[in-house]
């Protein structure tokens, strides 16, 4: 019987694990049937016996052994609860804590709260005062204004003087430190003297931004700046070097369209432009409308912006601008680019900024009506990416506002229509390409070139095949799906008499398999390098396993693996040589091999590729609304994906492309893939939209272009209220205008302020930066087991892929000051790429300054030693993991498999999971506690978990839901959300439970009051309570053994428990 399979109802008594009340449900139908007395009997007289009693038979047989069963399961899972225990010194000191602050608190506000009695009494004496954790959402009715930010037309943010103290660069607790007395009065004006340097700093993050600064310019007409703009643009004109780009432009077909594109965009204020690949759209009519606003004595009137889907994007269109103008790049010359973390700047006026569409709606937010931009240009947008869509929501509603703004929408040809819709039926004006002609094959073209036959096709019938990959169709791809095979016979017939009757027997064949067949692309490659003229060949596949093994089927290869072949795999996850190494032409006589992803398509200009074979797969990630779930599939690609590689075949001769798709899949293709807003999670979207004041969510995203579904939006909008960063009217709680403000989605942002409030800064910025960008790690083909290695070596048995990429970066920083070297060194030894550690570094540094720009740290180092009190707290970092990823939780189970030893691991939504095979954990059988923390959870073949950490019982007591005291059967238990569950004594149970109530009231004060703790203020309530739950996690979680093999850069902390999980307890 699998664990959890399907979901029962919540509630109830006893333990919650999805299994159990599968169990439960069954033991309840044996004994409607009147079986349960014999088994029951067995138990009263204490037998042991592991045998049905001899009267039954048959199917009762089978009944008793599936109630035994559940009963066994049941009472192993008891067995194997963590035990949640201090000491009596702790006890003592928690108890008086609790009484003192909650006496103190209840003078104050006149509310009369039950002190925590003594110890020695009932457990019942403790009693909640509230029975509510702030950040668990579903605050009362009279508190939800009061979680609100205080003015909602307040944009700025504060930073509060701070207090100079010195502090210890590592900090543990101990028996001492909880014996001290506590303080008779604690400081009652820190919320007096916050308010006051609230005011003292209002609206200095707006000066220190640097983001923002090119958006704040006045932009007013300057006579004498019209002329000397004027004057050298003339002057350019005799200079050699743009003379000689000026040969090149002319060549471009949009130039020849300059007239009528100026013309177009001084009359409309709206105009989409189309224009195939090549054509110069791009790099040219952002000049033009410079050089014409300059030509007419107007250049101080003119500031063009223009958005780009991606960072790389952004800054080589840039350069290439200013190379064709004959400057420099930025250095306040006429073109800039900025993205996040760096920019080059234009100067003020009279010039033109490329930037990630991400610039532009954290432009917004300063300044909603971008008051100084003339020219607003809003390039790929065929792309449909979520940060474009919404973008085009905002721009046409701020046309209503602004009559001087002029936005001209660039785009790809196949949908150009429907943006010109959207706009009004604005006009649109089409610019044809400049590639050389490419020749198109299909699939039934390549097998008759070739003479393929497929040797070990998958014979199973389609919906077994559908069954054990794990295909979770959409309707939509159904219904196509189902159109496909209704019109094969009919198609199958048109192929005969034009290929032979082995052709369309083979086609036939590779159509009832759903993976790409690499033996069929090895036999076109050498088709290709035997018959066909020299040029580069690129190969587009959907993902790393098939990039991995058709170069491992070219290198088994004789005739591969000589020097007349380079063989280049390009994936975001390699090396960044080798993507450096793909744009090198190869000597005479050598040919060149891309086998890539979708990287290839429009990221990246390969210009001596001939020859492109398009395997016609494509990873797309949707999001199951019904399951909450991301789902990563296979999809056939789309015609614009289509189009666009086989433009990569036309750039510098005539090429040709292989398609690995039949003439009838050809018609069926989607035009384009489904846009972003339509397959992703909202949450990090919707809390933009509040930040901007965009109004209502749902009526918002009505206008969308292709608006998401109503589902997608409101489980969004529920997601947001758990986490409490939208109250029940839809306003911003203090912790959800924070989360907004921060770069990243709401659960890092939630990980990050937690990690300023602790005091382990440092370490959790590495993690967060980590889990919004992507880890430092790559895989050398040839080398994964030597790289899977050297990530656990990294992760130091923490059990944790977040620790094991905070001990990379440390290791690097190290590294990096010992010189270039050495960083090369370690970076080449653990398989690390130093260009993401570097983008790590400079995010931490952004969020840092963010972090003291909104007050909850005094310094924008992130390695501040006042920050970092407890970063050398291993177990204090997992739980503050636990504090940003809640609920991400799953449970781990033993397995009692001979054949496959080792761990089971179980989510409460979706009963048995894998762990990803890339994270430390993947193979791991030893572990302290039973529950992991997880990033992200994604349906591929299985639901894989990405990026998790083992975390203990306190860390999950503090930083998870709400807690429940309880019995089951005759244990005493404290339980998370009631189904994370511990045994515990009663009376440590409501302790365990007024204290996360202190906690989390005091967290609820630093969110909506940010101030760095000052952790040796001992009359401080914050630093009192911190402490207390800081000493609970490090100290009172004992293990029974210490992990070997590893130096650890961590100090020796205690561990909790091993559960070693045998095959010794087989049901």
């Amino acid at each position: 019987m699998s664990y959890g399979g399907r979901r029962g109802r919540r509630g109830g008594r006893g333990h919650r694990d999805g299994s159990g009340e599968r169990l439960d449900r069954g033991a309840g139908a044996g004994r409607s049937r009147g079986h349960s007395s014999d088994f029951e009997g067995n138990r009263a007289a204490g037998e042991q016996s592991d045998r049905p009693p001899p009267h039954l038979k048959g199917r009762e047989i089978g009944m008793w052994y599936a109630k035994y069963g559940a009963v066994r399961r049941k009472q192993a899972d008891r067995r194997s609860r963590a035990v949640v225990q201090m000491d009596e010194a702790r006890e003592q000191h928690i108890t008086q804590l609790l009484n003192s602050v909650q006496s103190d608190q209840a003078r104050q506000d006149g509310r009369i709260r039950n002190p925590i009695v003594s110890m020695s009494g009932s457990g019942h004496a403790a009693v909640s005062r509230e029975g509510h954790c702030y950040f668990d959402g579903d605050a009362p009715e009279e508190e939800k204004h009061q979680t609100g930010i205080k003015n909602e037309e307040e944009d700025e943010e504060f930073i509060p003087d701070q207090k100079k103290s010195t502090h210890k660069s590592k900090r543990h607790c101990s028996a001492t430190v909880v014996k001290d007395e506590l303080p008779d009065h604690w400081d009652e004006e820190e919320e007096e003297q916050q308010q006051q340097e609230e005011e003292d700093y209002k609206g200095k993050q707006r000066r220190n931004d640097k983001d923002v600064e090119f958006l704040f310019q006045e932009v007013v007409r300057d006579s004498s700046l019209d002329d000397r703009l004027k004057r050298d643009l003339q002057n350019k004109k005799s200079d050699p070097k743009y003379k000689e780009m000026l040969k090149f432009r002319e060549k471009l077909p949009s130039y020849g369209r300059k007239e009528e594109l100026v013309q177009l965009i001084n009359a409309n204020r709206v105009l989409v432009v189309s224009g195939e690949t090549g054509c110069g759209k791009t790099t040219q009519v952002t000049q033009f409308i410079l050089d014409d606003y300059i030509n007419r004595g107007m250049g101080s009137m003119c500031r063009v912006i223009c958005t780009q889907p991606r960072r790389i994007s952004a800054i080589s269109i840039a350069e290439r601008v200013a190379a064709e103008r004959a400057e420099s790049v930025g250095n306040g010359n006429s073109c800039g680019y900025q993205i996040r973390l760096q920019s080059r700047l234009p100067r003020r006026q009279g010039s033109v900024l490329y930037c990630t569409t991400g610039i532009i709606l954290q432009w917004l937010r300063s300044d909603p009506l971008l008051s100084s931009i003339s020219h607003l240009v809003l390039d790929e947008i065929h792309e449909r990416n979520l940060q474009s869509d919404v973008l085009l929501i905002i721009v046409k509603d701020l046309l209503n506002l602004r009559d001087d703004l002029k936005v001209i929408l660039m785009s790809a040809t196949l949908n150009a229509q429907k943006f010109s819709k959207y706009f009004d039926h604005c006009p649109m004006v089409h610019i044809p390409g400049l590639t050389f002609p490419v020749e198109e094959f299909l699939l039934e073209d390549i097998v008759e070139l070739t003479r393929y036959c497929p040797q070990n096709l998958d014979r199973r019938p389609q919906w077994k095949k559908t069954f054990w990959q794990g295909k979770n169709c959409r309707p939509e791809k159904e219904e196509k799906e189902a159109e496909y095979r209704e019109s094969w016979p009919g198609y199958a017939r048109t192929l005969e008499g034009r290929y032979s009757d082995g052709t369309i027997r083979t086609v036939e064949m590779l159509d009832n398999d759903e993976k790409i067949d690499l033996e069929l692309i090895h036999a076109l490659i050498r088709h290709i390098v035997l018959k066909e003229e020299e040029g580069a060949i690129l190969v587009f596949l959907p993902g790393w396993d098939n990039i991995s093994s058709l170069n491992d089927l070219l290198m088994a290869q004789q005739m591969f693996k000589s020097d007349r072949f380079v063989i280049i795999p390009l994936h975001s996850l390699m090396p960044t040589a080798n993507q450096t190494q793909v744009f090198k032409k190869p000597p005479p006589g050598v040919r060149k091999i891309v086998i890539a992803t979708n990287i290839a398509e429009t990221s990246i200009t390969i210009d001596d590729v001939v020859y492109v074979i398009d395997g016609g797969k494509i990873k797309e990630t949707h999001f199951d609304t019904d399951n909450n779930i991301s789902t990563m599939t296979e999809e056939w690609v789309s015609l614009a994906n289509a189009k666009q590689r086989k433009g990569r075949a036309g750039r510098v001769c005539p090429g040709k492309c292989y398609h690995l798709y039949n003439g009838l899949r050809a018609s069926l293709l989607d035009a384009y893939q489904l846009p972003e807003i339509m397959r992703t999670p909202l949450e990090e979207l919707c809390l933009h939209i509040k930040i901007l004041k965009l109004g209502y969510i749902a009526r918002f995203l009505e206008k969308a272009l292709d608006p998401p579904t109503e589902k997608a939006v409101n489980l969004a909008i529920k997601n947001l209220n758990d986490l409490n960063a939208l109250d029940h009217s839809e306003n911003l709680t203090a912790l959800g205008f924070h989360l907004g403000r921060l770069p990243v989605e709401p659960h890092i942002g939630k990980l990050i302020l937690f990690g300023a409030l602790l005091g382990c800064i440092n370490p959790v910025l590495t993690i967060a930066a980590s889990l919004s960008f992507k880890d430092p790690f790559f895989i050398p083909l040839g080398k994964e087991k030597m790289a899977d290695m050297r990530r656990k070596a990294l992760s130091q048995n923490s059990k944790s892929d977040h620790l094991t990429i905070v001990n990379a970066f440390q290791g690097w920083e190290e590294a990096k000051k010992r010189g270039a070297r050495h960083e090369r060194e370690y970076c080449w030894d653990n398989f690390l790429s130093a260009n993401t550690l570097q983008m790590l570094h400079n995010m931490k540094g952004q969020f840092a300054e963010h972090l003291m720009s909104t007050g909850f740290v005094s310094s924008k180092d992130p390695k501040d030693p006042k920050s970092n009190i407890n970063s050398d707290n291993e177990k204090l970092i997992k739980a503050v993991i636990v504090a940003g990823l809640y609920p991400k939780v799953a449970m781990i189970k033993p397995s009692y498999s001979k054949k496959r030893p080792g761990v089971k691991v179980y989510t409460q939504a979706d009963g048995k999971v894998c762990i990803h095979p890339k994270s430390v954990n993947c193979e791991e059988t030893e572990f302290n506690y039973r529950w992991l923390i997880y990033h992200l959870k994604m349906r591929t073949s299985n639901i894989f978990l990405y990026d998790c950490t083992e975390v203990s019982p306190f860390s999950l007591l503090f930083f998870g839901g709400d807690i429940t005291i309880q019995r089951d059967e005759n244990e005493e238990t404290v339980a998370v959300d009631r189904w994370i569950v511990f045994r515990s004594p009663a009376r440590i149970a409501h302790l365990v439970k007024s204290l996360k109530e202190e906690l989390d009231s005091r967290l609820e004060d630093k969110i909506r009051n940010p101030a760095p703790v000052d952790w040796q203020n001992a009359q401080s309530k914050d630093c009192a309570v911190f402490t207390a739950i800081v000493d609970l996690i490090t100290t009172q979680e004992k293990p029974a053994g210490s992990a070997k093999g590893c130096d650890r850069t961590w100090p020796s902390a205690q561990r909790g428990q091993h559960i070693c999980f045998d095959d010794d307890d087989d049901d």
